[in-house]
Formats: structure tokens, C-alpha cells, sequence
């Protein structure tokens, strides 16, 4: 076995940044402190997910990187000994920003960044007013504790950036993550929507051969601007194997810091059982990069 322990840290945010910030630092401390190697945390997570609403003084949360955030973080995981996923909002220049992902390796450096891809436009997910799609295509993140295909949120649902973090080598699929419920929806469409969002990262998982960890943030957060009732993020944050098992599971209301050890190596022995790789019709796929099969 090649086990790696994985802090999966699951949190409510509010406005107050500082608080946020000493929250997950506290929170990072005693995973380390429980044998995390690596420790993800979720998407956009020093405030509150802005994209409620679209305001140009949103803009102002955005840093750049190395910035303020890469340094405070950087310096925890060279304390801790601990590779750490954080997710940024990313000032490249003016008027460019991005919705970035960083892994601070345990020295403290940046072993890299992956900015989002696929950016949403949804009533309280306004994500294309804010976001530049990324231009970093889909390449895992070498670390210590392995290649690290980090994505981010949106990603998720998208089969094709999960193949493509596979073919360049990923270990294991990492996807940060803001999602939860609409207020209008029944309680029955919104547990539909949950599941799917599981088990569509169930399938990269299988489809790949690869484990799956996605951090989402919980708790209500209220719309500024008072159109909606706000969104109630659906936690569930979950580890699932080579083969789709769920290894956890956090609750879809509480705070979590869980500790979760998998077996990287199982990953080798599952891809000789379903070859998937192997006998994938390549000459076939051509179709795939037009918008539609006419």
C-alpha cells in the first residue's frame, strides 16, 4: 500500500475575512496534527462567494499571485510539513482576474496553480462577470505527495477535463468547490441535484480509475442584493476511490475536518482490471471538440 492521508476541510465563511482566515489556520493545525500529508480546502475560501451578485467592488477581494494568501498559507504548510490546495481569487492585471487554485508544497513555495476553465453564468452563480476563463489547460500539479489534477467547482460536471488530468498523469482528482441549494426548489429537486453532483465525480473516479476528493463549503449565505433568499451550500464533501466507493462523506450541514486515508497504489490494480485506457477508440473522438455532432 502507498497510503496517503488526506485533511478534508469542509467550513462555513462570513464576512469578516480575518475570522475566516484564523478559522481555517486552526483548522489546518489540527489536521496536520491528526497525520494530513495533503489538505484541500474549498473553492473561494477566504470570504463569502461573492458571485451572488455582480458588483464591481468585488473586484477589490482579488490579490495576486504570490500574494498575501500564497504567503500566509505558504508559510502554514512550511510549519506544518503539509502540501495544501487553497483556492483564490486571482488579480492577473487590470480587468483580468481568474478563479485560481494554488498547491503550497511543504517548503512553503508554490508547486502550482490551475485557473478554472469552466466558468457558470446562473442566477446567484455570476461567475462570468468576475472570471477569465483559464489558459493553463488541464495539467496536474507535481507535489511531494503525488500529481495532483486540481480543478475547480464547475469543473466537475465535465467528463472530458477529468480524461485529460487522467492522460497527463494525474493521481488522484481534487476539486474545490462553492454549490448548493436554490430556496425555490423542492426539497426533492434539491436532493436530486446533490446525488448528481456525487455521482458525477463517482464516474470520473470509475471512468479514470482514479480516486476523487471534493471540498465544498456549507451553511447559508445570504444575496446582498436581496433578489433571492441567498444559497444554501450543500456541504457533502466526499473522498471516493479508484472504483467509485465512497470512502467519506461530511455531513450537508455541519462544519467538518475530517482525516481520510487512501490507498494510492489500488489506482494501478483497478486500471489492469477495466483497461478503460487501453481501449479507448482515439481514432474515433474526433467529434468531441465540436460544439455539436451536426
Amino acid at each position: 500500500m502507498n497510503t496517503l492521508t488526506i485533511g478534508l476541510l469542509q467550513q462555513r465563511k462570513t464576512a469578516d475575512k480575518e475570522d475566516n482566515l484564523r478559522r481555517m489556520a486552526e483548522a489546518i493545525d489540527d489536521l496536520a496534527a491528526r497525520g494530513a500529508q495533503l489538505i484541500v480546502l474549498q473553492e473561494l475560501h477566504n470570504t463569502p462567494y461573492f458571485c451572488q451578485v455582480e458588483d464591481v467592488n468585488n473586484f477589490d477581494l482579488a490579490e495576486p499571485i504570490p500574494g498575501p494568501s500564497t504567503q500566509f498559507f505558504g508559510e502554514i504548510a512550511r510549519r506544518l510539513n503539509v502540501v495544501i490546495v487553497t483556492s483564490l481569487f486571482e488579480r492577473r492585471a487590470a480587468g483580468l482576474y481568474h478563479n485560481t487554485a494554488v498547491v503550497m508544497e511543504r517548503d512553503g513555495s508554490i508547486a502550482g496553480t490551475y485557473r478554472k476553465m469552466h466558468i457558470p453564468d446562473d442566477p446567484a452563480y455570476y461567475e462570468k462577470f468576475y472570471f477569465t476563463p483559464g489558459d493553463m489547460g488541464f495539467r496536474p500539479i507535481d507535489t511531494s505527495v503525488g500529481r495532483l489534477g486540481v480543478m475547480v467547482c464547475w469543473d466537475q460536471w465535465y467528463p472530458e477535463a477529468a480524461r485529460l488530468m487522467a492522460l497527463h498523469g494525474a493521481d488522484l482528482l481534487i476539486y474545490p468547490t462553492a454549490i448548493g441549494y436554490e430556496s425555490s426548489d423542492t426539497p426533492e429537486e434539491q436532493q436530486r441535484q446533490r446525488e448528481a453532483w456525487t455521482t458525477v465525480q463517482r464516474g470520473h473516479a470509475v471512468a479514470n480509475g482514479l480516486p476523487v476528493v471534493a471540498a465544498n463549503r456549507v451553511g447559508h449565505e445570504p444575496d446582498p442584493s436581496g433578489q433571492t433568499n441567498g444559497i444554501q451550500f450543500w456541504g457533502s464533501s466526499f473522498v471516493a476511490g479508484p472504483q467509485g466507493e465512497i470512502i467519506f462523506r461530511a455531513s450537508d450541514s455541519e462544519e467538518e475536518a475530517a482525516i481520510i486515508n487512501i490507498d494510492i497504489s489500488h489506482s494501478e490494480q483497478v486500471r489492469r482490471w477495466w483497461p478503460f485506457l487501453r481501449d479507448r477508440r482515439i481514432d474515433e473522438y474526433g467529434d468531441i471538440v465540436k460544439r455539436y455532432g451536426e
